[in-house]
């Protein structure tokens, strides 16, 4: 089982969502991420979806997902450099002064951005890999147990321009 990324473009039309969840769905595969929105062409919207699979599985999905009409181009990410991000939000409750002082260093450690804060709540934003977020989450849960909300959002992804490496 491998971690697998797929990009599609699909008519921007309504159900077409649902389409492709039910594509899955119907044949038991799991959607581990997937994001959606408009491209440059308004008819157009871009599907970045991640996937847990074998070899065989992942052949499957995309030999259906380039039969259903409403795709118009299947573009395998998993073995091309990419550029691709994951959007986090983490808020983390009853915070001393001591403890804000703490998120805030992480977060300048981990490039992350303190979106809000009051007097006991601070809020931070994540905008990494998938990844660098899972060890963010880790962090956090450990220095401050039962006191994290996690948001996240699915990865978003483009083809690299001039990096051999995926990121």
């Amino acid at each position: 089982m491998k971690k697998r990324w797929i990009c599609l473009f699909v008519e921007n039309q309504i159900g077409v969502l649902t389409k492709i969840a039910g594509l899955f769905s119907s044949k038991a595969y799991n959607i581990d991420s997937i994001t959606v929105g408009e491209t440059e062409d308004q008819t157009i919207s871009r599907m970045t979806i991640g996937l847990t699979s074998d070899d065989q599985t992942f052949e499957q999905v995309k030999k259906q997902l380039n039969r259903s009409v409403e795709v118009i181009k299947v573009v395998d990410y998993t073995e091309i450099p990419t550029h691709m991000k994951e959007i986090l939000f983490v808020k983390i409750s009853s915070c001393n002064r001591e403890d804000k002082e703490e998120i805030f260093r992480i977060a300048n450690v981990f490039g992350c951005t303190v979106t809000d804060y009051d007097k006991n709540t601070v809020l931070l934003e994540c905008t990494q890999t998938e990844g660098k977020n899972n060890d963010i989450i880790r962090l956090l849960q450990s220095c401050f147990p039962n006191r994290i909300e996690v948001v996240r959002g699915g990865n978003v992804a483009i083809e690299a321009v001039s990096r051999k490496d995926n990121s």
